[in-house]
């Protein structure tokens, strides 16, 4: 595959394939070194060229992506939105360093996401989080209130892990870690079923991936080391560097059960208004997003025709809901 120019070249073409038209939003990306010496990075999209006179104004919206994804997952539903928004890459992600100790929970994103907010918003968001994303936005708005206007939740609940099937992705993570090409992973992903057409599956693969210094290709989230280190026969196998430990045990049993129960915390202390978009065929079931109406009756639930991936199986529909959120008066109820 041929490199793009940088990587937002993919706008317009993805653009054109959900049908929005110019003028383009202007993507920049942003880090910031966190106290540890990890790095933090986003993307903070802006409204495209204008004949106007001002100044542009800071994000509206602030999304968080889920496990093994990016900020660029955003891309489409951002398009759609029509808004200034911020696209962060979780720690162990995207641009975003991994963590030494592979903890990727949500009470231990959360800091990290306040202090990229902290750093590059200057409103209260609207606060979007898809799967891991959508519990660790939970943990941010439970902590930091005065961060969060509104909060939306994509297909996830607590007690639902959110790596979903990871039976589906252990087989494709149990070959080599590291490739001669990007193009060898495009084709990895297409034999898998995974990544949709050649062209997005083309795209994700830039988007997810990095080349080395040594010329071999990996992927950029730790998910995928943890997974092959887990997974992988012994000659696949790529050595744990010094500075990380190694891959840790599945998350179950008592561990789960805590987990699921601060993520319950977490949502009961929420004080913005709270909306869960479910995909009629993804993680949360219908009796998942009972309970979760039983113990927030205040939250409003919505369902879509979608997978777990809504914002790329729907992202005009998820787009124009989040816009409407973010320009509505605060004490405005949000509408299921």
């Amino acid at each position: 595959m041929s490199e793009p120019a940088d990587e937002f070249s993919f706008l317009a073409e993805q653009a054109a394939d959900i049908g929005v038209d110019p003028p383009l939003p202007r993507g920049e990306r942003v880090g910031m070194t966190l106290p540890d010496g990890r790095a933090l990075s986003a993307i903070r999209y802006s409204p495209g060229p204008s004949t106007g006179s001002g100044t542009a104004s800071g994000p509206a919206v602030t999304f968080l992506h889920g496990a093994g994804l990016n900020a660029h997952t955003w891309d489409t539903t951002i398009l759609a939105l029509g808004l200034p928004a911020l696209a962060i890459d979780l720690p162990g992600h995207g641009d975003s360093s991994w963590r030494a100790d592979a903890a990727y929970t949500a009470r231990v994103l959360a800091p990290d996401v306040i202090a990229g907010m902290d750093a590059w918003t200057d409103e209260p968001q609207t606060l979007v989080g898809h799967s891991l994303g959508g519990l660790t936005a939970a943990a941010v708005a439970a902590s930091r209130p005065d961060l969060v206007r509104r909060l939306v939740i994509v297909d996830i609940t607590p007690g639902i892990d959110p790596d979903g099937n990871a039976s589906a992705l252990r087989e494709f993570f149990a070959g080599p870690a590291d490739w001669a090409s990007r193009d060898e992973l495009v084709e990895r992903a297409l034999a898998f079923g995974l990544g949709g057409s050649r062209t997005a599956a083309t795209r994700g693969v830039f988007f997810n991936s990095r080349v080395r210094p040594d010329g071999r290709v990996e992927w950029k989230h730790h998910f995928a080391r943890l997974a092959n280190a887990a997974t992988a026969a012994p000659e696949h196998r790529t050595p744990t560097p010094e500075h990380l430990t190694p891959a840790p045990e599945p998350v179950e049993g008592p561990l789960a059960a805590l987990l699921a129960s601060t993520g319950w915390e977490d949502f009961s202390r929420v004080q913005a208004p709270l909306l869960l978009i479910r995909g009629d065929r993804g993680y949360v079931t219908e009796q998942d997003a009972a309970d979760f109406a039983a113990r927030l009756p205040q939250a409003s639930i919505v369902t879509l025709p979608s997978g777990h991936n809504v914002h790329e199986a729907l992202p005009l529909e998820l787009g124009r809901r989040i816009a409407e959120l973010a320009t509505s008066d605060d004490g405005a109820t949000i509408q299921a």
